[in-house]
C-alpha cells in the first residue's frame, strides 16, 4: 500500500491519471460526509485546501482504499500536531490494514514536520471507528463540544 497526496490544483497541467484519483477520493469520502454531493465535496476541499487542509489517500492499482484530511497548526493547548479532520477506510477495503497504514504515515508526517501529537474527534456513535483509534494508540483527552445552530 502506497500513500499519495491529493494535489491542490485539478487543473489541465495535472495528468489523466490523477484527475480518475480525485474521482475516486471523492467517492471514499462521501461514504464520511454523505451530507455533500460529489460536487459540493470538491468545492468544500478546495477551499479548505486553501487554508491548509491536506489530503492523502491509499492507493493499490486502480483503487482507493483510504482517505485522510488533514492539517498541520500550532496551538496553545499542543503545540504544532496535525489535526485529522476526516479519516476514512473504503467499506469494501476496512479490515485490511488501510487505516493503519494511514495512521502510521500519518506519525511519519508529523514527526517529520516537527509536530509531537496527532488530534482528531470521532462521532460518539462510532464505536469500531473507536475501538480501531484506541488500538492504534489514541486515548480519550477531552470532551467536543459544538453549537451546531447559533442564535
Amino acid at each position: 500500500m502506497k500513500v499519495h497526496f491529493l494535489e491542490d490544483s485539478w487543473s489541465d497541467r495535472h495528468g489523466v491519471e490523477e484527475h480518475q484519483d480525485v474521482t475516486l477520493v471523492l467517492e471514499v469520502l462521501l461514504q464520511l460526509r454523505p451530507q455533500y454531493d460529489r460536487a459540493a465535496l470538491l468545492a468544500q476541499i478546495t477551499r479548505q485546501m486553501a487554508q491548509g487542509y491536506q489530503v492523502v489517500y491509499v492507493k493499490s492499482g486502480d483503487q482507493v482504499m483510504g482517505v485522510a484530511g488533514f492539517v498541520v497548526s500550532d496551538k496553545l493547548a499542543w503545540g504544532k500536531a496535525i489535526y485529522i479532520d476526516d479519516l476514512v477506510t473504503a467499506e469494501q477495503h476496512r479490515s485490511k490494514g488501510v487505516g493503519e497504514c494511514l495512521i502510521d504515515w500519518l506519525k511519519t508526517y508529523a514527526k517529520e514536520q516537527g509536530c509531537k501529537q496527532l488530534h482528531l474527534d470521532s462521532g460518539v456513535q462510532r464505536f469500531a471507528a473507536h475501538k480501531f483509534y484506541l488500538r492504534e494508540g489514541f486515548h480519550i483527552a477531552s470532551h467536543h463540544f459544538s453549537m451546531t445552530e447559533i442564535k
